[in-house]
């Protein structure tokens, strides 16, 4: 082997093994990943020696309500197929609060979630691109007169693709139990109320573990999207996308702990080969 082709080994096997630790040391924190909002309780616990604090983050519960179609769905339906395993994975979820009677922001923020709803598609070039990694939930903060009716005319009116967003009616006290104990959002009933009524325009990204999640701003305090905000709405898609590829830290893969130990191996093979080359140029030139 010439030195040419050494060279080049050497390169090949160098290369990948010093990117990685370049990744691992730069990548951490480099993606602007929403985060968990609210907890429940803070556990303590000893690992290796050292005491470690746990955040138990705040999960929705599961619910049945009615969509625009009269259908009834929860929670726990909104999942799809891994192509590889079969497996089912929740979806991540982008939740608002409306109602149709709304003459201020509800018809606007409806509007522009359906952009939202446009702009993120699948990754393959051809066929239905409807997203079906993400659901989109509107819940009614009026359900005694939204009946399925009144939601399937407003779904109508917007040219809303009920594969992915649902908008919902049913029980009260589960809809505002969801907006003010469960996403902290203030909400108030407009019965009686003019249509003129202003309420939250704010929109909740849940995660697939069901839990609340919001950007920081510079000072790392929450940050919400409002659906009147255009970067708002842009933050909000990137951010659906960065959670749909984030892992699931229940499960690990193969490598995980064993890059470090691999990259060893590799080094160690780099000085054998380097050590059976000199061996064996040694023995050419006797």
């Amino acid at each position: 082997m010439n030195k040419t082709a050494l060279y080049a080994l050497i390169l090949a096997v160098l290369l990948p093994l010093v990117s990685y630790f370049i990744i691992k040391q730069f990548s951490v924190g480099a993606l602007d990943i929403p985060q968990p909002v609210f907890s429940d309780t803070t556990i303590s616990r000893v690992v290796n020696g050292k005491i470690k604090n746990e955040t138990i983050w705040h999960k929705l519960p599961d619910f049945t309500l009615t969509n625009q179609d009269g259908k009834q769905v929860s929670l726990h339906e909104m999942v799809k197929l891994d192509p590889e395993t079969g497996d089912t994975i929740p979806k991540i979820v982008v939740a608002n609060f409306f109602f149709t009677h709304c003459a201020t922001i509800c018809p606007g923020m409806t509007a522009n979630i359906k952009k939202l709803q446009e702009s993120i598609k699948k990754s393959q070039k051809v066929g239905d691109r409807t997203a079906d990694f993400v659901q989109f939930l509107s819940f009614s903060v009026d359900p005694d007169r939204d009946s399925v009716a009144a939601l399937k005319k407003w779904a109508d009116r917007f040219q809303i693709n009920p594969e992915n967003w649902w908008l919902l009616t049913g029980d009260k006290k589960t809809i505002y139990d969801l907006s003010l104990k469960h996403m902290n959002l203030s909400v108030q009933d407009p019965q009686g109320v003019d249509t003129g009524f202003f309420h939250t325009d704010v929109i909740v990204l849940i995660d697939r573990d069901r839990v609340v999640r919001m950007p920081r701003d510079g000072f790392g305090n929450p940050r919400t999207y409002r659906a009147s905000e255009e970067k708002d709405l842009i933050k909000l898609s990137e951010d659906i996308v960065l959670l749909m590829l984030e892992k699931d830290k229940k499960k690990k893969s193969f490598f995980a702990g064993k890059l470090e130990l691999l990259g060893v191996v590799f080094l160690l093979a780099l000085v054998g080969l380097g050590i059976f080359l000199f061996v064996l140029r040694k023995t050419r030139s006797k």
